[in-house]
């Protein structure tokens, strides 16, 4: 938000420079980003003097040019090459002399230079009122007041204003603050604190009058709840024109672009008591009646930019009797607005409903400095005040007469906030006692009344302005920033607790298997728990139905929360695709959001995902693509880490994926993962193979028990591995023969490892060879060879029992 220092002091006479009272705007919670210096014309007419045409003749080779000597005083005399047609002998002129800086109707920069034209050499330039930026005529060269002395700088003839531009950072909280009025306040308390007692001074509206009540506009307001409060005025026989120079100047000072009189002034009212204004022709109201409603869903409406928008049923509109005129609060319409034939206007002010008025605005995407304004809450104290202000302006600048009573339909007031503040309290949050007549003038300074005193605390009534301050805790904020942060004094030592809790944290499992995935090469990401409604649509194992849904979406992109992780990993990684880099491993610790009938859900997970290659290409080694067993040791690695060895393993049910596993205990799955299918991935534009794994976090927080570690020596005795060739059925799983072989053998059986699968015509249909290593080791003595013959014999008959398995 841009505040003028100029304006600024319009309402708190200060002679301080703009960096001391940034400072103190910094300390109170305004805080400057910047300050930019200001000048109403730009350049500042740095280098442009006034000069005495002495001679002035023909160009000897261009007919429309002429060759004039121009006596610029202590520079002496010089020869320019102008094209003027109006240019003639002792006429006083602005020339800018070379090495002047100039800018165009765009603001870019350019040089005079030393030249020459159709070869007469010209030194400097001889100006237009446009080319310096005091006005638009360029039909010739501006001529000069004759009694002007040659050499006298420009900028001391012209009514140059300088000022300095603040730009706040404004908290969105902060509502009270979108005005200079609304600064001036806080910096007035911010100085009383520093021993400088300055007046506030408003605007006065004591000279409003009523000329006549030629024509009234009758109001009806339908939804009282959306507009709590409503103003009106019209105001006859104006005259719409361009702006003052100093109404201009202070609205360009803050980045605006004058229009015209009426919509400069409403704009002016705005940025100086933070009220939004709207001004309609009058002559374009039906039935001289203005209607406060909403209308049905699917209107059209074209708004001042031009567009058709369609009105969703809680837009709240301003009407006449035969169509909508303006989207209140956020967008006028193109058929009622100021044109420069309008004579008569009627003027609005009105205090509309925050929340409504953010809806209307997101819907329809629009962001106006009115929207803004109204969606944070403004001071619906002020709603007539600043009507009769901009009335006032309007009559001053534009001509006219008001010729309607003020019309304020305001049937159920706004009541002030009542708090109670505890002296205690104020210590123990703040950590210092502040003197309790400081803390009662700094409350009194921020115009909080306070109604008693005890030896407790306080019972204070809030102004409605500041809706942000409804609470104790927010009163004692305010103390604290005004008495100031800074002043605040810290002790020495730090007082902490060692916690002796035995429980292993959420947080502390997450880091652990960050740490792994980085280790393997991951990088985390955070995915936008917000998400496309399209999305629900590609896996059959979501429903629309389960959607928790916004209330006031920035996008329909951005209208529901995620039910799945996996979509916000394909949008990450088709970006770092898009961007070369094609060897993707990412992983997101993150939540989903059901609306189920039993209740809304959000599970926690741990999604990764895996694309290209296994590595980054290097001259050690070849580069292999990853595949679905290197992305299945990597899920495994992820268990063994967390202390899960335990579970079972079945083909994924999961329709995402075209092929994977699911692990589970019990009935609770683990992990689901696999690669995902090409109808999916090709919805992101991706064209490699996609690994994806979803761990069911807070399953996995259930399974992880934490015991002390326990240390044990290497067995002295040796292991012993014995291999089986095994003929099975197709359909036989290593998972099964795995959990057989443990069934049979608990004590001796270390290890169990596939390290060869053969399907080829050699074998008889619809089977498969498993070469398989057992790792045997008894750790008190060493094993014989009886005992070996009978573990195998019986790990052998057994296979044959469960699968049929025959040795090769």
């Amino acid at each position: 938000m841009k505040i003028s220092y100029n304006w600024l002091k319009q309402f708190i006479k200060l002679d301080w420079d703009a960096e001391k009272t940034g400072d103190l705007l910094t300390d109170l919670g305004l805080e400057i980003e910047g300050i930019e210096d200001f000048v109403s014309i730009k350049g500042g007419l740095k280098g442009v003097v006034v000069g005495n045409v002495i001679e002035c003749e023909q160009h000897p080779n261009a007919d429309r040019l002429k060759v004039a000597k121009v006596d610029i005083g202590t520079h002496g005399i010089v020869q320019i090459v102008c094209g003027a047609p109006n240019i003639a002998i002792n006429q006083k002129v602005p020339v800018a002399t070379i090495g002047t800086t100039l800018y165009d109707e765009n603001g870019s920069p350019w040089k005079i230079k030393k030249g020459k034209i159709r070869g007469e050499e010209s030194h400097g330039m001889i100006c237009a009122e446009d080319e310096l930026g005091l006005g638009k005529n360029h039909e010739g060269i501006m001529v000069l007041n004759n009694d002007l002395i040659p050499g006298t700088l420009c900028s001391t003839i012209f009514n140059i204003e300088n000022d300095q531009v603040f730009e706040i950072g404004l908290t969105p909280n902060r509502a009270d603050a979108m005005s200079h009025w609304g600064v001036a306040r806080d910096l007035k308390a911010g100085l009383l604190r520093n021993n400088v007692s300055l007046e506030l001074i408003t605007p006065s509206n004591s000279s409003f009058r009523v000329e006549n009540r030629t024509h009234k506009i009758d109001v009806q307001v339908d939804k009282n709840h959306l507009a709590p409060r409503y103003c009106g005025v019209t105001i006859s026989g104006i005259k719409v024109i361009e702006s003052p120079q100093w109404l201009q100047n202070r609205l360009k000072a803050i980045g605006l672009t004058p229009i015209n009189n009426i919509v400069d002034i409403t704009n002016y009212v705005l940025h100086e008591l933070g009220q939004p204004l709207h001004a309609f022709d009058s002559s374009k109201i039906s039935g001289d009646k203005v209607v406060v409603k909403t209308v049905k869903k699917g209107t059209k409406f074209t708004t001042l930019d031009g567009l058709e928008r369609e009105l969703h049923e809680d837009d709240l509109m301003i009407c006449d009797i035969e169509k909508p005129m303006c989207i209140a609060g956020v967008f006028g319409g193109i058929d009622s607005g100021v044109t420069d034939v309008t004579e008569s206007i009627f003027l609005e002010s009105a205090y509309f409903n925050p929340v409504s008025i953010r809806k209307t605005a997101k819907r329809h995407g629009l962001n106006t400095d009115a929207s803004f304004r109204f969606e944070r809450g403004i001071d619906p104290n002020i709603t007539e005040y600043a009507l009769m202000r901009a009335s006032l302006l309007i009559t001053e600048i534009a001509g006219g007469e008001i010729t309607s009573d003020v019309v304020d339909i305001y049937p159920k007031k706004i009541k002030d906030h009542q708090v109670i503040l505890n002296f205690e309290n104020t210590t123990n949050l703040i950590g210092e006692e502040i003197p309790r007549e400081t803390i009662k003038e700094i409350l009194t300074s921020l115009e909080i009344k306070i109604n008693n005193v005890t030896e407790a605390g306080l019972g204070m009534t809030i102004p409605a302005y500041r809706n942000d301050v409804t609470r104790e805790a927010d009163v004692i904020e305010e103390i604290l920033r005004v008495y100031g942060y800074n002043n605040i004094q810290f002790t020495e030592k730090l007082k902490a607790s060692i916690s002796s809790n035995q429980i292993v944290e959420d947080y502390q499992i997450q880091n652990k298997i960050s740490n792994q995935l980085t280790a393997l090469g991951f990088h985390e990401m955070m995915g936008n728990s917000l998400t496309s409604p399209k999305y629900i649509e590609l896996s059959d194992n979501l429903s629309s139905n389960h959607n928790v849904k916004m209330l006031n979406p920035l996008s329909n992109d951005l209208s529901i929360m995620r039910q799945s992780m996996l979509f916000n990993a394909l949008e990450a990684l088709i970006y770092n695709v898009n961007r070369k880099n094609s060897n993707v491993k990412l992983f997101e610790f993150g939540k989903t959001y059901h609306n189920f009938k039993e209740g809304r859900q959000e599970p926690k997970h741990l999604s990764i995902i895996v694309s290209g290659l296994k590595n980054n290409e290097n001259w050690t080694q070849n580069s292999q693509k990853s595949n679905f067993f290197y992305f299945k040791g990597i899920v495994s690695a992820l268990l063994e880490r967390l202390g899960i060895t335990y579970f079972s393993e079945t083909e994924t049910k999961n329709p995402i994926f075209s092929e994977g596993l699911a692990h589970q205990i019990g009935d609770k799955c683990l992990v689901d993962y696999g690669i995902i299918t090409k109808n999916i991935a090709s919805n992101f534009n991706i064209d490699s193979e996609v690994f994806y794994a979803d761990f069911k976090w807070d399953n996995i927080l259930e399974q992880i028990v934490t015991e002390n570690f326990k240390l044990k020596t290497i067995p002295k005795f040796p292991k012993v591995k014995r291999d089986l060739a095994l003929l099975l059925d197709k359909n036989v799983s290593f998972d099964s023969i795995r959990e057989s072989a443990i069934k049979s053998e608990r004590n001796l059986l270390k290890n169990i490892n596939l390290f060869d699968v053969y399907t080829g015509d050699k074998l008889p249909e619809n089977k498969k060879s498993y070469a398989i290593s057992f790792t045997l080791q008894d750790e008190k003595k060493t094993l014989t060879d009886k005992q070996i013959d009978k573990i195998m014999k019986k790990l052998q008959q057994n296979f044959e029992k469960d699968f049929g398995a025959m040795l090769r």
